[in-house]
């Protein structure tokens, strides 16, 4: 068989399976026919695409009889076996609606049956067009997606080596093999490394690199009061341990593989118990799981030897994109599905854009449609993701898509798993009755047609809500409090009745085709399960199991192996990207011909050798690089260095970043006192204001407000509504959920400012951050203001910056009429957007 090339066009690139047929001999009649009748439609209507041109569309070449029967990518344009069959006919009679030549306009029926003649009498013709017995020259250079020697000699496609450490003149400050990279290239350049950051500078740093959180007066205090040479280190290590971690590193991961709670389109309905596998990512990072079992789990946990309720788990992996829940192309949407699987895949775990092979041969990279197919094979036992058109509700739960653990895994190995949760069903019963009683006084209060709407318990709350005037004092918050302490109560059963939205499979998958242009319904070559060519790889151990493939297994295996050249260099990258604000490779997710070139080729390659020597320890890798000096520098500018190197790309200092949009919710809540550190379970929902919720195509659909203690939970556990972002969340560069987010964007806009000066949230923050400062500072506007300074800047503030803000309170009583309740409320908004709190140095 031949690899036929691809371009970009019209017809979509497919293995070549077609074989060139011998020349046969024709008639004197039928040879006049071709000269006089068939030669001119093919040079008004075909030639300008298929003729001689160097670049010819689809790779086919119809000046020449074999260039018809070799064909392009779609394979044969001609099958003389069976005529009618042939591609040619189905494009110019416009049978397929992927496939209509000319592109344009349809040919006219008195050429179409001329053509269709042509073809029938076994395609008489007369030599080349460029001369007899000649193929019409190309341009001599391979395709893109060819396998050359050059290809194979790209950085990213060698093996990972691992440098000697270069040697540098300033021994002193090289106290790390990390350092020495980074100092002979400063070196090279005539640069010198940043001074190193002070002491609040770094523990803040830490705390925000770490946890997302910023660190209490007492931490900086103790910090600052330790004068031994491991006191940073102590620091790091307490931080690593801290459950915390999970849940700032895990947004990370969350951002990659684009999790979202909702199934976006029109009605964006709920993922039921998605929340599992965000509970999943943040456990393995608070676990130290080692990132190749993080990967096995996720992409086939469920075919593991002896699977655990988080392999389980981990396989929602495979629920969290898009899904159309009333699609009009069926065949399309589930191929869509299993696109997604291969896009985030590639460019996560491998950094390979293999998704611009679906329907074309890869443009620049050495991807062929064989190499793509190939993975959609790997995934294609993964059953889809249906539910009935209503979303999520009755079909959903019948199907075989939201699963029991119990159906994965025997009921003995449950009992001692750590997300086994049982319920206390005393305690259930009590909640019930009392609702039981509230709802009975309630509804005899309540007017007639009201009553009909509160029997149904979704509707409940919120008519208690509306009608609380004509409720018993303080009954609407009573039932609100019980009604929620039920539900999460009732969410909660013992792990075998626990449903999890996992990869549910099938051992005997449909066969996979080449799709031609990409769709369902233009079927080229049938293609197995295959790994990328580029790399070399062996050919695929897949061992059948019982309910799945086995496919999935071995390319996780393959995958997170020593030999594959990407996995490691991928992941050491985004760990150096979240600690040193950029990675040495800029385009996180495309370590390809079009992404950017890595900075610090060597520096990669080692951080990926150690990744993997320390058995794939996330951990042992921050303590890497934030024990650097590297990672120690300031983020102080210097003449010479901004000339030299106006971007950073030699790391001559820190890079100074704005907080994320979750830490500065985290860090306000934080700050004025009320943040709720409980960790797992189900999402909260933040209030939204009513004109945001407005706004959507079904106002308010799928958002139930949280209430008290639970609505101020960190902002990992907000329900993450694709088309309904809370807003201090999505002003802040959230991550997009519709893709795989490997960078977020960094802006500075006026809607984040009005968003944390005029904001709901921020102002209700600064009533509770003054109250706070009452309490603890007492009445003096000078305490109260030192104070304030101290939370948000983690530093003792100077004399002159107390005073500035006790002239602020004092003007807004003098001037604006405020009570000093409320000069001390516009004080406290003003502390909380202080750049020195927003941004970490």
């Amino acid at each position: 068989m031949e690899l036929c090339r691809m371009n970009w066009v019209v017809l979509a690139a497919v293995v070549c399976t077609g074989v060139v047929q011998a020349e046969v001999k024709h008639t004197p009649e039928q040879i006049k026919f071709f000269e006089t009748q068939v030669k001119p439609v093919l040079e008004a209507s075909c030639f300008k695409c298929h003729g001689a041109e160097k670049k010819i569309k689809g790779n086919l070449r119809m000046t020449s009889r074999k260039g018809i029967l070799k064909g392009g990518d779609l394979g044969p344009a001609v099958e003389l076996k069976n005529p009618k069959a042939s591609l040619v006919l189905v494009a110019i009679n416009y049978t397929d609606d992927d496939m209509q030549m000319p592109p344009k306009t349809k040919l006219s029926q008195d050429k179409i049956d001329i053509l269709t003649k042509w073809v029938e009498m076994g395609l008489p013709f007369t030599g080349d067009v460029d001369g007899p017995g000649k193929v019409a020259p190309g341009n001599g250079k391979p395709a893109a997606h060819e396998i050359t020697p050059e290809a194979k000699a790209f950085w990213s496609h060698k093996p990972i080596k691992r440098s000697p450490l270069p040697s540098v003149k300033d021994k002193a400050w090289a106290k790390s093999a990390i350092d020495r990279f980074i100092l002979a290239k400063l070196e090279a350049a005539g640069l010198k490394p940043s001074s190193r950051a002070g002491k609040v500078a770094l523990i803040r740093r830490a705390y925000y690199d770490l946890i997302g959180l910023p660190p209490k007066p007492a931490d900086v205090e103790a910090f600052l009061a330790d004068k031994s040479p491991t006191a940073f280190e102590k620091i790091v290590d307490e931080l690593l341990d801290s459950p915390h971690y999970g849940e700032k590193w895990g947004r990370h991961w969350l951002d990659l593989v684009h999790y979202a709670e909702s199934n976006s389109f029109e009605r964006d309905n709920p993922k039921p118990d998605v929340w599992r596998y965000r509970d999943y990512v943040i456990r393995a990072f608070n676990e130290n799981k080692p990132y190749d079992d993080f990967l096995r789990e996720q992409l086939a946990g469920d075919e593991l030897e002896n699977p655990t309720p988080d392999s389980i788990i981990a396989t929602g992996y495979y629920r969290l994109g898009l899904w159309d829940d009333e699609s009009a192309d069926p065949p399309k949407a589930r191929f869509d599905e299993i696109d997604d699987w291969v896009t985030v895949t590639g460019q996560v775990m491998l950094g390979m854009t293999m998704n611009c092979a679906r329907c074309h041969h890869h443009k620049i990279d050495p991807v062929s449609m064989t190499d793509y197919y190939g993975l959609v094979a790997i995934f294609r036992d993964v059953n889809s993701f249906q539910a009935g058109h209503d979303g999520m509700s009755k079909r959903f739960n019948k199907g075989n898509y939201h699963r029991k653990l119990s159906d994965f895994i025997p009921q003995d190995k449950l009992k001692s798993s750590k997300v086994n949760v049982v319920i206390d069903e005393n305690k259930l019963k009590r909640l019930n009755d009392e609702l039981a009683k509230m709802e009975a006084e309630i509804s005899k209060k309540l007017p007639g047609g009201v009553v009909d709407d509160f029997k149904y318990e979704s509707n409940r709350v919120t008519v208690v809500r509306k009608h609380a005037k004509l409720l018993p004092k303080g009954m609407p918050k009573r039932y609100q409090k019980t009604f929620d302490e039920r539900n999460a109560l009732r969410r909660q059963k013992e792990l075998k009745d626990i449903r999890v939205l996992a990869a549910s499979s099938t051992p005997n998958p449909p066969d996979t085709h080449i799709l031609l242009r990409g769709s369902p319904r233009a079927k080229g070559k049938k293609v197995e399960p295959g790994f990328p060519q580029i790399f070399s790889p062996p050919k695929p151990l897949i061992k059948k199991k019982q309910r799945s493939t086995g496919r999935r297994l071995a390319f996780a295996n393959w995958l997170t192996s020593k030999s594959n050249p990407r996995t490691a260099r991928v992941m050491a990258n985004r760990i150096w990207q979240h600690h040193m604000g950029r990675g040495i490779v800029r385009s996180a997710n495309d370590f390809g011909l079009v992404g950017e070139k890595p900075t610090h080729p060597e520096l990669l390659d080692w951080l990926a050798s150690e990744f993997m020597a320390k058995g794939w320890s996330m951990k042992a890798m921050h303590r890497l690089i934030m024990l650097s000096n590297t990672w120690q520098m300031s983020s102080a500018g210097n003449e010479t260095a901004l000339a030299k190197d106006p971007a950073n790309n030699l790391f001559w200092r820190y890079n100074l970043r704005r907080q994320t949009a979750e830490e500065i919710r985290d860090s306000v809540l934080a700050l004025v006192g009320t943040l709720n550190l409980k960790m797992y379970g189900p999402s909260i929902y933040p209030e939204i204001e009513r004109e945001i919720l407005a706004s959507q195509s079904r106002p308010g659909a799928n958002w139930r407000t949280s209430r008290g203690a639970d609505a101020a939970r960190r902002s990992v556990y907000i329900h993450v509504k694709r088309s309904l972002i809370v807003p201090i969340i999505e002003r802040f560069d959230a991550a997009d959920t519709d893709a795989t987010c490997p960078v977020r964007f960094n802006t500075i806009q006026p809607s984040q400012a009005l968003t944390t000066i005029n904001g709901k949230f921020m102002n209700d923050a600064s009533k509770v951050f003054a109250a706070r400062l009452i309490k603890e500072a007492g009445d003096r506007s000078a305490d109260q203001v030192k104070l304030a300074l101290r939370l948000t800047t983690a530093r003792e503030p100077s004399d002159e910056e107390v005073d500035w803000g006790v002239k602020l309170i004092d003007d807004l009583m003098k001037e604006d009429g405020a009570d000093s309740t409320r000069a001390l409320q516009y004080f406290c908004v003003m502390a909380l957007n202080l750049n020195e709190f927003m941004y970490v140095d």
